[in-house]
C-alpha cells in the first residue's frame, strides 16, 4: 500500500471519527492475480458514507489520463472499469490526488468526486491542480491530511 492510500484510509476514518458517524474506511489486499476496483473503501450504515476511492500521487500540477491512469487486458480504460465499479454497487466515488511539488515544497490534497473524473475523462481533458482546488480540499495537519467535509466548495 502506497503511504498516500494509507493517509487517505487514516483521514477518512478520522473524519468518521470526528463526526459521530458509524463508517470504516480500508484497504483492500492488493494481489497480482487478482483484480483490484480501486484503491479505498469505504462502508457505513449512512447509504452516503459508501464511498469508493481511486488515489493518484503525483508530482505534477497536471493528472493526464493517458498518463496516470492505465487501461486493463480487454482494453478498458481505468476511468471506465471504476464508473461500472460504481454502477454496479451504488457507491459513492471520488478520486484523491495529491499534487506533490518537489523537495521543500508543501504537498496539496484534493478528493475530486466522480462525476468530475469522467466529466473531465469524456471532453478528453487532464484535472489541473486549479481544477482539483475547486473540489474538497485534503488541509494538511500534524495528523495527516484533514477532511472538513465530504461537500465540495
Amino acid at each position: 500500500m502506497s503511504d498516500f492510500e494509507r493517509e487517505i484510509v487514516n483521514c477518512m476514518n478520522r473524519y468518521f471519527r470526528t463526526h459521530h458517524i458509524q463508517g470504516f474506511a480500508y484497504r483492500l489486499r492488493q494481489s497480482r492475480f487478482a483484480k483490484q476496483s480501486v484503491d479505498v473503501l469505504a462502508d457505513s450504515l449512512n447509504p452516503s458514507y459508501n464511498i469508493s476511492i481511486e488515489c493518484r500521487s503525483i508530482i505534477d500540477r497536471k493528472l493526464y489520463f493517458s498518463q496516470h491512469f492505465h487501461s486493463g487486458k480487454n482494453k478498458v480504460h481505468q476511468v471506465d472499469a471504476i464508473t461500472e465499479f460504481l454502477a454496479k454497487t451504488g457507491r459513492n466515488g471520488y478520486l484523491a490526488v495529491e499534487f506533490r511539488q518537489g523537495p521543500g515544497k508543501d504537498s496539496e490534497a484534493f478528493l475530486i468526486p466522480w462525476t468530475v473524473v469522467v466529466e473531465h475523462f469524456r471532453e478528453n481533458r487532464g484535472i489541473t491542480i486549479d481544477d482539483a482546488r475547486a473540489c474538497i480540499v485534503l488541509e494538511k495537519s500534524k495528523d495527516g491530511y484533514t477532511l472538513s467535509s465530504l461537500n465540495a466548495k
